[in-house]
């Protein structure tokens, strides 16, 4: 009997640790599957917060780019509006291109630039192209003009700066010849515009023209600014021949290209 007792305690301790494990590993199982579970959770949770981190991020993109656009736009229209001192109508309606670069950089000019980021169109067959967002990085200046930011407007003049333009890296006094633009009611009396340069430039500081001429200035596509305005990625080449279709934002700045008198008439105002 005494044995007896004995192996039905030998029994009855095996049973229990084969329970107490096979509970262990249970427990351990559903462990496992509930820090899955959350870790899952943890990572859907972080998805979604980098999603509308990227959003806000696009948004924000996007903003200051709807700025640099309108402020392209009033500078531009100033520039314009000038009759002794600003762009005379008959240089921008022989323009092949129109860049503006609103704030380019702040500091001693003389040394170099610091950077800037613009806005350009081209003459299509069928008006001025969508906008096309670019960066201006590096090069010297014609003159020192302070520690001031600097409004400027490029206008390319000839195919062959438009076509060094649409390459998407031009470099300004390289392959193209830079020059300030000429200015007044006289200018059309003056033909050297005409016949030499790629690029003309024009550059106001606190209000005052100065004449500031970029070599070795280096302009870039934007695509952080592109893919914020359009949605996806655009190329330079096909947004500034035509091939890209100018959303509603655009048109105030296109509208402040074409308000050359001389071309509204001629296109009947419809461009």
């Amino acid at each position: 009997m005494k044995r007896i007792g004995i192996l039905l305690a030998l029994l009855m301790f095996c049973a229990f640790s084969m329970w107490a494990q096979d509970n262990s590993s249970t427990t351990s199982q559903r462990d496992t599957h509930k820090a899955a579970a959350q870790n899952d959770e943890n990572a859907a949770d972080q998805k979604k917060a980098d999603a509308k981190e990227a959003g806000t991020a696009s948004s924000a993109e996007r903003d200051k780019v709807l700025a640099r656009l309108d402020s392209s736009s009033k500078v531009l229209n100033e520039l314009l509006g000038a009759p002794d001192n600003g762009i005379p109508e008959d240089v921008l309606k022989n323009a092949k291109c129109v860049a503006v670069v609103p704030s380019l950089a702040k500091g001693g000019f003389i040394f170099g630039a610091e950077h800037g980021r613009g806005v350009a169109t081209c003459r299509t067959a069928h008006g001025w192209s969508a906008p096309a967002f670019f960066v201006v990085t590096g090069g010297s200046w014609g003159a020192q003009i302070g520690g001031e930011a600097v409004d400027l407007v490029m206008l390319i003049m000839n195919d062959n700066g438009m076509n060094e333009l649409l390459s998407a890296k031009f470099k300004l006094g390289g392959t193209g010849s830079v020059a300030a633009g000429p200015v007044g009611r006289d200018a059309s009396a003056n033909t050297d515009w005409k016949l030499k340069s790629e690029v003309l430039t024009y550059s106001r500081s606190r209000g005052l023209f100065a004449g500031l001429t970029l070599n070795g200035a280096v302009i870039k596509q934007d695509d952080d600014a592109t893919r914020a305005f359009y949605g996806r990625m655009e190329g330079f080449r096909p947004t500034l021949t035509g091939q890209v279709q100018a959303p509603p934002e655009a048109q105030r700045f296109l509208a402040t290209v074409r308000r050359s008198k001389t071309e509204t008439t001629e296109r009947g105002g419809t461009q």
